[in-house]
């Protein structure tokens, strides 16, 4: 389903991501009341924090009841940077066991005024962001410059934790309430609360970017947010726990999504016993990264990247399309590819014929099927990547028979494809209502994500599927292991720009996935919304 919302994977910001923006000046906080040994991990993870082209300052508060976290405090050093240092005594007693940690409201709101403090500070002076970070977290390296990537003014990056000893792990970012993981208030079943919290848990295990209701501890504000009002001081009459849950509140009056980041989670050293972990945990941070260095050299005999002449070969899945948008969207997109490859998925109109027409003088390889297999979507991906490897692609662009760029792809197509650094591309995908307003509320929200839609193709790397009858991606899953870069090309999407083919997706959602197994089954309903929140196009 093309859509945006709490719990559908937004694909396309996974891996590494480079993003262009003006310099960035962070101010990475931190309030701290912490055991010396858990702290001297927090602050190493702070050393090995990747801050390439970043310019970084620390303002760290010492609340601390313990000598030696308060001499790692004085005697932390970065080269480049100013370390800012705090002092507040402890004046309530604040008790860390095995079981769980222990908090009253006045430690409470004591942390919330130290956290408004420091975002005080950053705007006083200039930062363009603001990274505060309980100092029980170990960072991955690349956590700084995966959420600046995002482009999102509020954004935390996930972790994991287990509250209670044998209960399981739950993240720190929530959907609803104080501390829920379903849509639909307290008057939905028990039942579908409990599946659609199990969507939510597993959904958050894939990486990607995704919006949320709350969030905290991790997490990247920006200069903007806080000067239009974010903080954390209490809100009067709302009686949530937590000085997060004010701060989420306070987010959303003021308009901000809150959105959290899970490429890199970090670990959560929530108790002692964990530190042991904490080397794991390294570990497999170093292993990722050779993964991804011997994804980026792959090579085999006579091929490499090529910064010039690069074949785009277009890549589409119809049936059916002879009366809808194919052959609008294979006139605008025959300017800029080379090559195509489609597979008519049993049509019994004469949609082949307009791929013949439209595309004549382009190379196209057309392959018929007499009987459609889009109820076991995966496969039929598989097939359509084979067929559109056979023809020796430089770059593989797959779009849907409903979807076209915003004009100025056909200047900006050749500058995406002839480089060597990045291996795909993400998009913000836009679904158009009618032929020119683009939904957007709660369920409908694509546009506020990236996702990939061209990729080169690399002789020897090993794609790998996400093998669900719905909602397989178009591509391979482990795309996103070699380095891609966010586009501010935009894509329409005119598959719910009439009444007619809304009726029949609605239907067909219906069919294949009755229960919201693979989507939202909220979604699908809203799909017949009879006033929904339109918002005009601007090319």
């Amino acid at each position: 389903m093309n859509s945006g919302n709490f719990f559908t994977k937004p694909p396309g910001m996974e891996g590494s991501l480079e993003f262009a923006m003006n310099p960035c000046k962070v101010l990475i906080g931190s309030a701290i009341r912490q055991k010396p040994a858990i702290l001297k991990e927090f602050l190493q993870s702070l050393m090995e924090l990747d801050r390439t082209n970043l310019q970084t300052d620390y303002f760290f508060i010492d609340n601390n009841d313990y000598q030696e976290s308060a001499k790692l405090l004085r005697e932390f050093r970065m080269e480049g940077s100013t370390v800012f240092l705090g002092a507040a005594n402890p004046t309530e007693a604040y008790r860390c066991t095995e079981e769980t940690h222990y908090w009253n409201d006045r430690l409470i709101w004591q942390i919330a005024a130290f956290k408004d403090h420091i975002l005080k500070f950053a705007l006083d002076n200039n930062y363009s962001h603001v990274f505060l970070v309980d100092s029980d977290l170990v960072l991955h390296p690349l956590t700084l410059k995966q959420l600046l990537s995002s482009g999102k003014d509020i954004i935390s990056e996930i972790f994991w934790t287990e509250w209670a000893p044998g209960t399981g792990e739950l993240p720190q970012v929530w959907i609803t309430g104080q501390y829920s993981f379903h849509l639909g208030g307290n008057s939905m079943p028990e039942e579908e609360k409990q599946r659609q919290a199990a969507q939510v848990i597993a959904q958050l295990k894939v990486p990607g970017i995704y919006e949320v209701g709350g969030l905290g501890a991790c997490t990247l504000i920006s200069a903007k947010a806080i000067a239009k009002g974010i903080s954390y001081r209490r809100i009067s009459n709302v009686d949530y726990w937590g000085e997060d849950r004010h701060f989420c509140i306070r987010a959303a009056v003021l308009g901000f999504g809150l959105y959290v980041d899970t490429h890199y989670p970090a670990f959560h050293i929530y108790r002692e016993s964990l530190l042991p972990k904490v080397a794991e945990y390294k570990r497999s941070i170093k292993l990722a990264k050779k993964k991804r260095r011997e994804n980026r050299q792959i090579k085999r005999e006579n091929w490499q990247r090529k910064s010039s002449g690069n074949k785009l070969t277009l890549s589409m899945i119809v049936r059916n399309e002879a009366d809808r948008y194919l052959a609008r969207v294979l006139a605008h997109a025959r300017q800029y590819i080379d090559e195509a490859v489609i597979i008519d998925d049993a049509s019994i109109d004469n949609t082949a014929d307009i791929c013949r027409e439209i595309l004549q003088g382009i190379p196209l390889t057309l392959i018929t099927q007499k009987r459609s297999t889009f109820s076991t979507e995966y496969r039929l991906r598989k097939k359509q990547w084979r067929e559109t490897v056979k023809t020796n692609p430089d770059w593989i662009l797959i779009l849907d028979a409903d979807e076209m760029f915003e004009d100025k792809v056909v200047a900006e197509m050749p500058k995406l494809i002839n480089q060597t650094e990045f291996d795909y591309y993400a998009f913000r995908l836009y679904d158009f209502w009618d032929e020119e307003h683009y939904r957007e509320d709660k369920f409908w929200q694509a546009h506020k994500v990236y996702r990939p839609f061209l990729v080169r193709y690399i002789p020897g790397f090993v794609y790998k599927w996400l093998e669900t009858p719905q909602h397989c991606g178009r591509f391979p899953c482990n795309i996103t292991e070699l380095k891609g870069a966010l586009s501010p090309l935009r894509v329409k999407h005119f598959g719910w720009a009439n009444p007619q083919d809304r009726e029949k997706k609605y239907k067909r959602y219906l069919k294949f996935d009755p229960q919201g197994v693979y989507g939202i089954k909220e979604q699908y309903e809203s799909i017949l919304d009879p006033a929904p929140n339109l918002v005009r196009w601007e090319e």
